[in-house]
């Protein structure tokens, strides 16, 4: 086998694209050899995140993104599609032949509609500053991952993400009306607009979720909504996790959507709200946006819903603090560096499941040695049933061992999730952490996922590593 030459590739990348659009320095392969995983930012801090890329490509363009792609095939180059690196899954790990695809050159919004109430923008587009930019038409996504600040419209796609507005507006998935996606290949597929099409299987299906394993999103067509007319707001606090899920079972299923539900378990209301609560009180959280006839009734009737179950309103104080505080989140070493893991485990069931599931994983987290914090709370519900977003937090003896712990953890939550049969993700995505538990998420599903890879990424350079076990 012929021995890999790095130059001659980065030589031949510059010429076919340009040299401002191709580098290799230090600090620009440093700042793309991982994601938001805990485990990399581990590694990191103890000196032992040695992966680098081959290079990084910023396209500025659909051409160039076409041209790097059929250059990284025809070479049998593995390529990373990256968007701001906020995935929280391991979903970035490159290797010294990698090409990382660095799409945030590719930021425009190149139409919006306000008759159709559409808007079309490039994937690179960061998702703090579209919102921005819509609100200053007079629009929204209603979008709001706690990423929003440092994470791409792709990237939304890629993995997809879940909005804290997420229970009236749906997911990434139900705002997405059209998809442009290049091939491994360099073929490009561009999705038709419309409200809805009997045209056989959604070919956007394909590709939501997909973390880049099968191609590169580089425009999406999406749904908008004029910035809403009222806001109404309430807290409301419950003697039981278990009571409130069925209050908010109980509402959703009549047909009330406020856009923000949550639902947070005793320990997290006395950790977040300690002005209002203490870890007896479960905190639900309430926000109903749109036409002020809509609001006023929607609250009413959510209030009196969750009263049935015990609910006791608390006022709008808990809700005021969540909306200015909740993308405010520290970064993992200032844990790490004290001899603690932590992380957030999101996970999701039908009503029927939802009181085993929260109490399964509780206990299979604190089953690990080490264990400090086991925690949920609902931030995403349906007519059908709601997610537990859970937090663990475990001392490590060592620092050798804090990885083990930290596998352990997840290890035990998969294991109670699937346990329950409850999907082992809901809007994190698979990355590399969640691939050993797929082949039984999607039982004889992963075979027809496998073979659509097979046809679409035939060299396998797509991504490798990530969604699709080995």
């Amino acid at each position: 086998m012929a021995q890999f030459n790095a130059a001659a590739h980065r030589q031949a990348l510059t010429e076919l694209l340009g040299a401002p659009h191709v580098r290799w320095d230090d600090s620009e392969l440093s700042d793309h050899a991982h994601d938001y995983w805990v485990i990399s930012a581990l590694r990191e801090l103890q000196g032992r995140l040695e992966n680098r890329p081959l290079c990084v490509v910023r396209p500025p363009t659909l051409e160039h993104v076409v041209a790097v792609l059929r250059y990284a095939n025809e070479q049998r180059l593995p390529v990373v599609p990256f968007g701001a690196g906020s995935g929280a899954c391991g979903g970035v790990q490159p290797t010294e032949r990698m090409i990382v695809i660095d799409m945030r050159r590719m930021d425009r919004i190149l139409e919006l509609s306000e008759t159709a109430c559409t808007v079309r923008v490039q994937a690179g587009k960061m998702g703090g500053v579209f919102e921005a930019e819509l609100n200053a038409a007079g629009y929204s996504m209603r979008h709001f991952p706690q990423s929003i600040d440092v994470s791409t419209v792709g990237g939304w796609v890629a993995t997809r993400a879940a909005g804290q507005y997420s229970t009236r507006y749906g997911n990434i998935e139900d705002a997405l009306l059209a998809l442009q996606v290049v091939l491994p290949t360099g073929d490009v597929v561009q999705t038709r607009v419309g409200p809805r099409s009997s045209t056989g299987p959604d070919v956007r299906n394909m590709f939501i979720g997909a973390e880049g394993t099968l191609g590169i999103v580089t425009e999406l067509t999406a749904r908008i909504v004029p910035l809403p007319e009222s806001s109404v707001t309430q807290a409301i606090t419950f003697a039981s996790f278990d009571a409130g899920l069925d209050a908010i079972r109980d509402f959703m299923r009549v047909g009330w959507r406020p856009p923000v539900v949550r639902l947070y378990d005793g320990t997290e209301s006395a950790r977040l709200f300690a002005s209002w609560c203490t870890d007896k009180d479960n905190l639900l959280l309430l926000l109903s946006e749109g036409p002020q006839a809509l609001t006023a009734v929607e609250m009413a009737e959510c209030t009196r819903l969750s009263a049935l179950h015990g609910g006791r309103v608390i006022g709008a104080g808990p809700v005021e603090h969540w909306h200015r505080e909740r993308n405010n989140v520290p970064g993992w070493q200032v844990f790490l560096k004290k001899g603690l893991v932590l992380d957030t485990i999101e996970v999701a069931t039908t009503w029927d499941k939802i009181h085993q599931l929260y109490r399964e994983v509780v206990a299979a987290l604190q089953s690990v040695e080490g264990i400090l914090v086991a925690s949920g709370h609902s931030s995403h519900s349906y007519a059908t049933g709601t997610n537990i977003y859970f937090t663990f937090v475990a001392a490590t003896p060592s620092p050798e061992k804090a990885e083990g712990t930290y596998f352990a953890c997840w290890a035990k939550a998969m294991e109670a999730t699937l346990k329950c049969g409850a999907t082992i993700g809901h809007h994190h995505g698979v990355g590399r952490l969640r691939t050993p538990w797929m082949a039984r998420e999607l039982d004889g599903g992963l075979d027809v996922l496998r073979k659509l890879k097979r046809a679409l990424d035939p060299n396998g350079i797509m991504n490798p590593g990530v969604l699709i076990p080995d």
